[in-house]
Formats: C-alpha cells, sequence, structure tokens
C-alpha cells in the first residue's frame, strides 16, 4: 500500500511539474519585406521585447515572414499548426493575408489574433479576434471630422483589395447618412507604382476631401501623386497609414493631412481622463528606449496589446487546460472571449462571443501632420 501511495505521488509530482515547465508556443506571421514591411518590422521589433515566461510557462516566439503574400502567410499557418504545434498565431499586420491565414486558423481550431482589420462573414471569425480598430470604428471618427470641417463632397482614393474594398463598403452608408456626397472611387493595386491616371480623375471632380485608403509607406505615393496634380482640398488617411514613413516618403506633401489613429501613436497628447493613457505612455517608453526617438507606431502598438491580451488570457487558459493541446486552444479562445474590459494602448477592449472586435466608437482619434509630427486634431 505505501509502494502504490509512493507511485501516485510521483506521478502527481510529475504531471504537476511537466504541466509547469510546458512552453507556450506562439507563431508569429508578419510582413517584414514587401510593400507592407512599413507594417510589419515595427511590429517584430516590439516583439523583440516580448517577455521570456507568461504566468510561469515559458513562451516560445516563432516569428516568420509573410512578405506580404497570401499565399506565404497561408503556407506560415500551416506550418505552425502542423510543425509548431503552436497554442496561439498572431497576424499579419496585412488584411489580405490575415484572411488567408484565418482559414488555416479556424481548421486547425487555433486562435488567430490578426494584426489587420480583417473582414469575415459572420460566424466564421470563431478562431479570430482582431487587435486593430474595425474600419467602422475608425470611420466614424473620420465622418465626425468630416463634418467638423464642413466638407460636402469626398472623393476615394484605395486599394483594389479586401482593405480598401472594406472601406468603402463601411463608410460609404455613414457618408450618405452624413450629407457627404461620394463623388468618385479610384482605385490602385498595392504594387502600383503610380496612380497618376486616378490623380487626374479626382482633380477633375474636385472633391472636398479625398480619403486615400492604403499603408506604411505605400500610403504616401497617391498623396504625392494627387499634390504633383495639383489637389488643394483636404486629404485624410486611415489607420494603417499612421506610421512615420507616411512623413518620411510623403515630406512637404503630407503636411496637414488628416490620420485616423489608435490612441498610442499620440500617448502624451491623450487628456489624463482617458483611459488608454497610462498604458500607451508605458508601449511608448519602452519601444523608444528600445528603437530611438520618435520610432513609436500603430502597428507596434498592435503588438504590444497582443502581450497584454495574453497575460491576461493565459493564466485563465491555464486552469483548465496543458499548453499543446487541443483543451488549451479552446480555453484560450474562450479566456478572450470573457477577460471582460481590458484597457489596451489603443483603447478599451471587451471581446465577446459574439464581437471578436471589441472597441467603442469613441476609439478613433484624429491627428493632423504638422511639420512632420503627428499632431491630435
Amino acid at each position: 500500500m505505501k509502494f502504490k501511495l509512493k507511485l501516485v505521488t510521483a506521478l502527481v509530482s510529475t504531471l504537476i511539474a511537466s504541466h509547469a515547465f510546458a512552453d507556450i508556443n506562439i507563431g508569429v506571421s508578419l510582413a517584414l519585406t514587401g510593400p507592407g514591411s512599413g507594417l510589419g518590422i515595427p511590429m517584430q521589433n516590439q516583439f523583440k521585447l516580448f517577455p521570456k515566461t507568461i504566468a510561469g510557462e515559458k513562451v516560445n516566439l516563432i516569428v516568420m515572414d509573410d512578405a506580404t503574400d497570401p499565399g506565404k502567410g497561408a503556407a506560415n499557418a500551416r506550418r505552425f499548426v502542423t510543425d509548431d504545434k503552436v497554442d496561439v498565431m498572431i497576424g499579419s499586420c496585412i488584411t489580405t493575408v490575415a484572411a488567408a491565414m484565418a482559414d488555416v486558423a479556424a481548421e486547425a481550431e487555433t486562435v488567430q489574433l490578426a494584426a489587420s482589420p480583417v473582414g469575415l462573414p459572420p460566424g466564421k471569425d470563431k478562431w479570430l479576434f482582431r487587435l486593430p480598430q474595425s474600419n467602422t470604428v475608425m470611420g466614424y471618427a473620420v465622418v465626425e471630422h468630416l463634418k467638423k470641417q464642413n466638407v460636402k463632397t469626398i472623393g476615394f482614393l484605395g486599394y483594389s483589395d479586401a482593405y480598401g474594398e472594406q472601406w468603402l463598403n463601411e463608410i460609404s452608408p455613414m457618408l450618405e447618412k452624413a450629407g457627404i456626397k461620394l463623388v468618385d472611387v479610384e482605385r490602385f493595386a498595392r504594387t502600383d507604382t503610380s496612380v497618376t491616371p486616378q490623380a487626374l480623375k479626382l482633380n477633375m471632380a474636385n472633391p472636398d476631401a479625398i480619403l486615400v485608403v492604403a499603408s506604411g509607406s505605400g500610403a504616401a505615393m497617391p498623396q504625392l501623386a494627387l499634390s504633383e496634380r495639383g489637389y488643394k482640398g483636404k486629404i485624410y488617411q486611415t489607420h494603417a497609414a499612421a506610421t512615420q514613413d507616411l512623413m518620411r516618403v510623403g515630406g512637404k506633401a503630407v503636411e496637414g493631412t488628416f490620420v485616423v489613429s489608435g490612441p498610442a501613436v499620440i500617448a502624451e497628447q491623450l487628456p489624463d481622463s482617458h483611459p488608454s493613457k497610462k498604458v500607451a505612455v508605458a508601449f511608448v517608453q519602452q519601444y523608444e528606449k528600445a528603437m530611438g526617438p520618435s520610432t513609436r507606431n500603430q502597428f507596434a502598438g498592435h503588438a504590444y496589446d497582443a502581450q497584454i491580451a495574453l497575460e491576461k488570457a493565459i493564466p485563465m487558459a491555464l486552469k483548465k487546460a496543458k499548453p499543446g493541446t487541443p483543451e488549451f486552444r479552446n480555453a484560450l479562445r474562450m479566456s478572450f472571449e470573457t477577460m471582460g474590459r481590458t484597457i489596451f494602448s489603443h483603447g478599451v477592449m471587451n471581446w465577446t462571443a459574439t464581437d471578436h472586435w471589441g472597441y467603442t466608437m469613441e476609439t478613433g482619434v484624429i491627428l493632423k501632420v504638422v511639420d512632420g509630427q503627428f499632431k491630435v486634431d
């Protein structure tokens, strides 16, 4: 009897020990090359500061380049779930790539934290949670600002992919409701090196404002074309353009541009009453201490928020299952859905079982480029 008791005790101790030292594997797919690299590289920089352990468990980050290519992103996701046996995947920072990864994540029943506002048909995002704000939330901020600027007509110059299409579909009814007429819609590919024909058409339409829907350094190119064709109206950019690349590439041509963003980019300018100020300032201080002054970035902030979410959800999931198992992956999903109000650097997050976007309409902040820097407008 004593021998059996010792054996049982030894087995229990072994199980506890194995659980205590179980690794948590996280697969990260980012655009480190290609047109989206201006978004992926800042995220990679923030992930270099990621903690080695969470809730006493060792964390392994497996970072791969998806080269801004949906096929490569899907291949990365497939490797994550088959070879690396990840508990959660993060990515991509590019909407079309994140959408390709989502099919793999759903099939493998593995949580995906998308770093882009990827849209999926209702009921298809069971395993997908978004770190950025939805285009609806950001579009609301843009339209409210357009109303204050007394804009009556607007043109659209955006990507001819899912990101551009989502913005057009979601902001169009808001513009109509606000009495703002959409007078021209022009599109271009991420790989295009010129948008001269589109800029000429928009210049001929001469709207009060133009919304450019592009990302990273690619957001400056269409604005340069509009400036070269003599457009004098207001120009708005989306949150995918809230990076220093806009000013670095666009130079004087982007002065006065309005850019919708999450609060992390202008942390110190937030009022003390803003719920995200303390967290946003902490992100900026950590990031710029490591990467240098004025390197803060909307997408680096999403990487920081991924850490916040995981540090809250993982301890909850560990109470139910061991890392590396289907039970743990499912527990993680349920933890994200039930972790409640959580302060991110980009706003207040509250994912639920029926809402994997989570941000409120008050999240978006309108910035203005003044002397090569973002200022709250």
